[in-house]
């Protein structure tokens, strides 16, 4: 009997309540060494260039993830838990300091061969994929739900910035950009920007695309723009409206519905991911956690989506 499973029967069906579990996500318990993917909090945001507060992230998705832990998914028949799964707590920075923070950050992730992360601010994924692409030896590809493209060469005079990560990504060749689909685009933008990351190869789908063509056919680009290749998830919880997800620091009216994430991701079974994250939560803007439960809820989906590869 694996860890994952020993925590199902003990946590997650009846003998002890939602809200008493424990405070890793999902009451995950495995160790580390024996996880096929590990979930890491990264408490960082020092990138951000309006609101702060995603340093509290990871606790807030942690906290909400317990709505999530009494079933299995019924997209997938899985649970998550059963991969197994190990919370490895949270990365350690250096607070104020923004390129030690990413060093450090890239060395930590280096050690998990699966990661998915809970940020802190969307500059998080910089070392993320810098920790990818040294261990692989190669470019991935990405799909990157977002309200914004976040391939601006800087935001307000800060190179490194949650507005730059993707530029960087890009130049860096951490991310093939021919294999690079960004979902949910919707801000206001420089024309200069936009028009440097469609000659990149990049494909964007604007959130007002999604709405009026149907989530259907957004899997089905995203399958065509991916193919077989090795992929990166990377979620901005700023993709949904701030309706539904208002915690979050640079809110964008006209955004994704939850029920359209979750039908989209529900909708990428079986391809190679190899890494993810969920991130710009931030809980000081949030209400009644939704914002926090949608975070939870994408990484639960996530997880669903490898137990459901390994079957």
């Amino acid at each position: 009997m694996t860890d994952g499973f020993r925590d199902r029967a003990a946590e997650g069906r009846g003998t002890v309540p939602t809200f008493a579990v424990g405070p890793t996500f999902l009451a995950a318990r495995a160790r580390a060494e024996d996880a096929a993917c590990c979930v890491a909090g990264i408490p960082f945001d020092l990138g951000t260039t309006n609101r702060p507060g995603a340093r509290f992230g990871p606790h807030a998705v942690r906290h909400a993830s317990r709505m999530l832990v009494d079933g299995d998914n019924p997209a997938t028949w899985t649970h998550p838990l059963d991969l197994p799964v190990a919370d490895v707590g949270d990365f350690a920075i250096r607070l104020g300091e923004t390129a030690e923070s990413l060093a450090l950050i890239e060395r930590q992730a280096r050690g998990h061969a699966h990661l998915a992360a809970i940020g802190g601010d969307h500059l998080v994924t910089l070392p993320l994929l810098r920790a990818l692409r040294a261990r692989r030896g190669a470019a991935v590809a990405l799909i990157h739900l977002d309200a914004h493209v976040d391939t601006w060469p800087e935001n307000f005079g800060q190179v490194f910035a949650h507005g730059t990560v993707f530029r960087h990504a890009i130049t860096e060749g951490l991310v093939d950009p021919r294999a690079m689909i960004q979902i949910g685009i919707r801000s206001p933008v420089e024309r200069a920007v936009w028009e440097w990351t469609l000659a990149q190869g990049v494909t964007v789908l604007g959130a007002e695309q999604v709405h009026e063509e149907g989530v259907a056919a957004a899997a089905a680009r995203v399958r065509a723009v991916i193919g077989r290749r090795p992929v990166y998830l990377s979620v901005d919880i700023d993709a949904i409206d701030p309706s539904q997800a208002p915690g979050t620091g640079t809110p964008e009216v006209g955004g994704l519905f939850t029920w359209q994430v979750m039908a989209l991701l529900r909708r990428l079974r079986g391809l190679d991911f190899v890494g993810m994250d969920v991130v710009e939560v931030a809980p000081p803007y949030d209400h009644a956690e939704i914002t926090a439960l949608a975070g939870a809820s994408v990484l639960w989906q996530y997880l669903g989506l490898l137990g459901a590869r390994r079957d």
